[in-house]
Parts: structure tokens; C-alpha cells; sequence
């Protein structure tokens, strides 16, 4: 398991949450693989209060299936809770690029070019981890120059469905399509098109679902 270091004031629950998160997401702990509250405990160095906690929390949404007094479980991939992530996703961030569209200066522009500039030296050099987390950052600087940045916090949680299908099928392939549809949004968001921009976003979102039945295929184990 990855242990991202812990952030100055966070509390054991947030750094536990946060951890177990990144985790789930990354696949480190598989769907299917079972969890022990104990055992994270002491690899995170925390008491087990807070690793309840957290594991309490991911419960409420669906990613960690609890049996009291037995074990906690990582929850199969479900298809109707990803889909049901990805419209999530799909309206919220539909309407944020529209509003990006309308509220970007030259200085947020840049901010979104030098992240795709970072995304092509990593897919270049094949480093996928660090394309996942630059194609998060770039999705939060679209909400950030909205101004809707807790609504990207909020949305985050139940996001971790279509998140582990995004860092399942991510790829050389996958990676070079994603980069260029980010490099495309920046473009309509400098032209102020939010038609266009809605159409790019809503192409860039939908992507996973070409590989669906391949994923299925290669990992029939990790899905409901």
C-alpha cells in the first residue's frame, strides 16, 4: 500500500480517508481484496479509531462493503454506480468548463498549459501514475478558476466508482487521447467556444466505456 506522506494539521481520520482513497483508486488494494482495520492501522501509524472511521465513511459510498464483527471488504466494481459517477461527473463538469469558458484570464490559461506540458513529458517518458494525478490536477483547475472548488471536494467521494475504471484502462493509447483532449479544451477555452468545450468534455469523460468490455475481459475478477 502507498503511504502519502501526512499533511500538516490533518486529522488520523482525514490522513486515514485520504490514504485508503488513493489506495482503492490506484488499485493497490484490488476490488474483491479484503481490508483489515488493524492491519492499516499499523502500516499508517494511526490508532484504530480513525481507520474505523474512514473505513465507516467509504462504506456510505458503496466502495468499502463492512461486515460487523468479521471483515471490510474493497466492492467490486459496479457498473450502474460508475455510470451513475460518470453523469455525475458529466453535468457538473460539463457546467464548470461552460463557466470557464466565460471567466478565464491568461494567467488560467497558463496554469492549464503548463499542466498538459507535464503531461506530455510523463506520457513520453510512460510514467502512468503521474498521468492520473496531472489529469486530476487538471480537472481541479477547471473548478478552481470557476470558483466551484468545494463542489469538486464534494464530488470526489462517490467520483472513486468511475476513478478506479479511468485508472484501470489508463494506457499508452488512452493516455495520448486524454492529453489531447485536455490540450483541445484549452484551445476552446481560449476561443471562449463553451459549446465546443461541452462537446470536448463530454467525449473526454465518456472514453472508459470504449474499453468496458476488454476491461471485463482482462480483469474479470474485479467486477460485480
Amino acid at each position: 500500500m502507498r503511504l502519502p506522506e501526512r499533511l500538516p494539521r490533518e486529522t488520523g481520520r482525514d490522513y486515514a480517508l485520504r490514504t485508503i482513497k488513493d489506495n482503492i483508486i490506484r488499485l493497490e488494494l484490488a476490488p474483491g481484496s479484503q481490508v483489515s482495520e488493524n492491519e492499516l492501522a499499523v502500516e499508517m501509524g494511526l490508532s484504530r479509531t480513525p481507520v474505523r472511521e474512514a473505513l465507516i465513511e467509504l462504506s456510505r459510498v458503496r466502495i468499502i462493503e463492512t461486515y460487523p464483527q468479521r471483515k471490510s471488504v474493497v466492492a467490486l466494481i459496479d457498473n450502474d454506480l460508475v455510470e451513475e459517477s460518470r453523469f455525475m461527473r458529466n453535468v457538473l463538469e460539463c457546467a464548470v468548463v461552460e463557466k470557464v469558458c466565460e471567466v478565464a484570464g491568461p494567467e488560467d490559461i497558463e496554469r492549464l498549459k503548463v499542466n498538459v506540458q507535464l503531461q506530455n513529458f510523463y506520457m513520453d517518458n510512460f510514467y502512468p501514475e503521474h498521468l492520473m494525478a496531472l489529469d486530476n490536477e487538471f480537472h481541479d483547475i477547471l473548478f478552481d478558476i470557476a470558483r466551484k472548488s468545494q463542489l469538486r471536494t464534494l464530488m470526489q467521494s462517490l467520483s472513486m466508482h468511475f476513478d478506479r475504471v479511468r485508472n484501470l484502462a489508463l494506457g499508452e493509447v488512452k493516455s495520448q487521447k486524454i492529453v489531447k483532449d485536455h490540450e483541445d479544451l484549452i484551445l476552446a477555452i481560449e476561443k471562449k467556444d463553451a459549446v465546443r468545450a461541452r462537446e470536448l468534455m463530454e467525449k473526454h469523460l465518456s472514453r472508459y466505456k470504449i474499453d468496458e468490455v476488454e476491461l471485463r475481459q482482462q480483469y474479470p475478477d474485479y467486477f460485480k
